[in-house]
């Protein structure tokens, strides 16, 4: 069996994951051994956070990392794991249409199945309109059919980062279905409107669209159950994953230096034995 048609297979099953009676849940990972961790611990799929990435690199957030180092790190991820693994690619790293078909390209032949695509246009910072998203997302699907890959394009919105432009409520949930129903027109899988956590309008939003909807992990936002009970296919869980293990990290970095919290360290179960079967399995 060849790499392509384990890809296709693999981007198959993820699309897959998004139309079952479970909720797909998604620790968003930056490097191989969060994604063996995963995929040790039973999860069916991978995926990244650009934010984790971009941190754990050395980088701020916003398409500071350079393309090339994005595309190897992703490789190596794909590379390494036996599930799908979809990647934040934010805006897509591209300056106009040309650039944004060759980092598809690049991107799909890392051996990715998914992407989340945003609507911000990071040169200037403003929400891209409309139009001119859903001309990028039928680029991207053109890209994928031409390859033989049927990438799983998560839509994500901006609209709710940029609320000064919709003020008050029934603005912003007009313009959150007009996205929604346009990005899947234009071939998009799922939609994401980052920060929502109004049960009603996540509700609504899975009522008239008819597509998974993805939910990031907030304070304010219903239960894991909840959501799947009012049909939300999919939650990430964006950077969150990493500041937890930070949080670990930084509890016992301030303890060692009072002299104290060895047991953590030496009672810890997480052995370099299991460490070890990590990365060879």
């Amino acid at each position: 069996m060849n790499n392509k048609f384990n890809q296709k297979e693999k981007a198959l099953q993820f699309h897959q994951l998004h139309h079952t009676d479970k909720l797909l849940i998604l620790p968003n990972i930056w490097d191989v051994l969060g994604a063996k961790l995963l995929e040790n611990t039973g999860y069916p799929a991978i995926a990244t956070a650009s934010a984790a990435i971009a941190y754990t690199n050395g980088y701020l957030d916003g398409e500071k990392i350079p393309f090339d180092d994005l595309c190897s790190i992703l490789s190596r991820i794909s590379n390494q794991v036996n599930i799908p693994v979809t990647a934040d690619i934010e805006s897509g790293y591209a300056v106009d249409d040309i650039q944004l078909q060759e980092n598809i390209t690049l991107l799909i032949k890392s051996g990715i199945v998914g992407i989340n695509i945003e609507d911000t246009n990071h040169t200037t910072n403003t929400l891209l309109s409309v139009e001119r998203q859903c001309e990028r997302i039928k680029m991207i699907r053109a890209v994928s059919s031409e390859l033989d890959i049927p990438l799983f394009i998560n839509a994500r919105t901006d609209v709710l980062l940029y609320e000064q432009d919709f003020p008050g409520y029934d603005l912003k949930y007009k313009e959150l279905l007009k996205r929604g129903l346009a990005y899947k027109e234009a071939g998009a899988n799922c939609f994401y409107p980052i920060t929502l956590k109004q049960k009603e309008t996540i509700q609504g939003l899975v009522t008239h669209l008819q597509i998974p909807i993805n939910i990031l992990t907030l304070p304010g936002i219903p239960g894991l159950k909840e959501l799947k009970e009012i049909g939300v296919a999919r939650v990430s869980l964006g950077p969150s994953f990493l500041k937890t293990a930070i949080k670990a990290m930084k509890s016992l970095a301030i303890e060692l230096k009072n002299y104290e919290g060895l047991s953590s360290i030496t009672e810890n179960e997480i052995s370099s034995d299991y460490l070890k079967l990590l990365v060879t399995t």
